[in-house]
């Protein structure tokens, strides 16, 4: 149902116990009620994720937050009074009010105020924090428009917000700044720039092993279905072989792929954040056999790009 006028139904739903796929400014959430246990499970259920994978909770304002975990230390407090609403999730104290379930054990907890005024909107209207990971099979591409959503979980989810295509493309930055130094647990939407530009500088530590201590950061993640690898457009496939590209802003002058996207003709990196999921949906669903991707320059929001295309690639090798 349309993101503006199904908020009140979805609130109920979440309410109850249900699962509401919403839009944010980064992906779609897969929502659920953050303080009932049992609905939090249903998000593992729906997903197929992992139970050591904790999730994300989301706010309707900043203000909520010192409602929920009481006071945070400085550097969280100028983090979220400075990048509140937006793509920044922050890592606190876990308060008693949350499950455990909704932080895979952990004794901290990540949460966010998304910049999506239907997303807040709909968190406002249930009256509880919403615990929201991406709306997709866990390890799959994430999703970045409704129709994502339903060909990913079907009737899995009780109602889904069509919002259209969200604006940023990609997950949030996790930031845990409760120590001396912030350190970066995922690139993503907010770029490192913006954070070292307002706190100095910063720790970058993506990518996990074993368990998790931040969402979406192990080190196999974001896939498609079809095998992926990193590389140029230089020479075309001579196998005949049916091989897509995903290409930065030039589409490639040799002849034999069988599908290509471009991200951004401009070269302008956050248009092809915003492209690149959806992107990658349409390769996987063009019947290639491999699809080929072409890193970006490693700068602003493009280190979260690649962050996403090496973990995509990882999964296939």
């Amino acid at each position: 149902m349309p993101a503006d006028s199904g908020i009140a139904e979805a609130a109920s739903v979440l309410r109850a116990g249900g699962l509401v796929a919403f839009p944010t400014e980064t992906v779609y959430g897969l929502g659920a009620n953050a303080l009932d246990a049992r609905a939090a499970a249903r998000i593992f259920e729906a997903k197929a994720r992992p139970s050591f994978d904790p999730l994300i909770s989301h706010l309707a304002d900043a203000a909520d937050l010192a409602g929920l975990v009481g006071a945070v230390p400085p550097a969280v407090a100028a983090l979220v009074e400075r990048f509140w609403p937006g793509p920044l999730t922050l890592i606190v104290d876990r308060p008693a009010a949350i499950p455990s379930i909704v932080t895979s054990g952990l004794d901290t907890m990540a949460v966010r105020v998304p910049d999506e005024p239907s997303a807040r909107a709909l968190i406002a209207a249930a009256g509880v924090p919403v615990a929201a990971p991406s709306a997709n099979r866990f390890g799959q591409l994430s999703p970045t428009r409704a129709e994502h959503v339903v060909a990913g979980l079907g009737d899995a989810v009780d109602v889904v917000l069509d919002g259209g295509p969200t604006r940023c493309g990609i997950e949030s930055t996790i930031v845990d700044a409760r120590g001396e130094r912030p350190v970066v647990l995922r690139l993503g939407a907010l770029p490192v720039e913006a954070l070292v530009e307002a706190v100095g500088p910063v720790e970058i530590r993506p990518g996990s092993s074993g368990q998790p201590v931040a969402p979406g950061t192990l080190a196999a993640h974001y896939a498609p279905r079809t095998p992926l690898r990193l590389g140029t457009a230089e020479s075309a496939p001579g196998d005949g072989g049916r091989r897509g590209f995903l290409a930065f802003r030039e589409r490639p002058t040799a002849a034999g792929w069988a599908a290509v996207e471009v991200l951004s003709p401009e070269g302008e990196l956050t248009a092809a954040a915003a492209r690149l999921f959806d992107a990658l949906h349409r390769l996987d669903a063009a019947g290639v056999t491999e699809i080929v991707a072409e890193p970006v320059p490693e700068v602003g929001v493009g280190r979260a790009i690649n962050d996403r295309l090496r973990r995509a690639a990882a999964t296939w090798h």
